[in-house]
């Protein structure tokens, strides 16, 4: 186990619990965030702002309802992961990891052909108004192109999670925001290219952090290894 990984079976348990879950709790934060930032720079930057700013807002609720069942899911693949890592189970913990990264990959392409294709439907449902109605599906649509990088980090963070290292998934996600932030600005300032601007910008944010979460896995010394050749349910 490396140094940076918390073990808990060993000493005292209330600091490590501390230190294990504040990233955790800023990780879940700064996720839910990538839509405020969306709609910040639409809402001061976009031409028609009032109506960019309305399109965008009115799907936070569907996002975070987004964010929240990739993050129920990918906590279910560190419960089950946890628990070969506390037996020293090392191959069942390595199946574990490659079924989880492979089903993480699955289950975002199927969302994404769901989501894509009932985004407006879901959006009337919410009563979204006329105006920016499509608008908002539009982002949801690009948004939702994103889903599979967003499944992978989830999955891959849950991986390292359950071998105590919580520090690695936060440090991405705060590189991924900088990158969600700059690009959203460099879009919609300099290209115009208004809500599809924010949105294209959140699915590369979401693809650095999945190609960030994969190579440190692909680099882990320990059963947690991630081998691409081993992928397999």
């Amino acid at each position: 186990m490396a140094k940076k990984d918390i073990k808990m079976t060993e000493g005292p348990i209330l600091g490590k619990m501390i230190v294990y879950t504040l990233p955790l709790l800023l990780s879940g934060v700064l996720q839910t965030l990538y839509n405020a930032a969306d709609v910040a720079v639409v809402g001061n930057f976009a031409e028609n702002s009032e109506r960019s700013l309305a399109a965008v807002g009115s799907t936070g609720s569907l996002t975070n309802l987004i964010i929240g069942l990739f993050l129920g899911l990918s906590v279910g693949a560190c419960v089950v992961l946890s628990q070969y890592l506390g037996a020293k189970e090392d191959k069942d913990a390595s199946e574990v990891v490659h079924t989880a990264m492979l089903s993480s990959l699955i289950l975002g392409i199927f969302l994404t052909v769901i989501g894509v294709t009932l985004s407006k439907p879901l959006l009337k449902m919410m009563s979204t108004p006329e105006n920016v109605i499509d608008l908002s599906s539009l982002y949801m649509k690009i948004y939702f192109l994103g889903l599979p990088m967003s499944m992978v980090y989830n999955f891959g963070a849950a991986i390292l999670r359950a071998k105590g290292d919580t520090n690695y998934p936060l440090v991405v996600l705060i590189i991924s925001g900088f990158v969600n932030v700059i690009l959203n600005m460099i879009l919609v300032i300099v290209f115009r290219l208004d809500v599809a601007g924010v949105a294209i910008a959140t699915v590369a944010s979401q693809t650095v952090s999945a190609v960030m979460i994969t190579i440190h896995l692909l680099r882990l010394d320990d059963c947690c290894k991630l081998y691409l050749g081993r992928l397999k349910i």
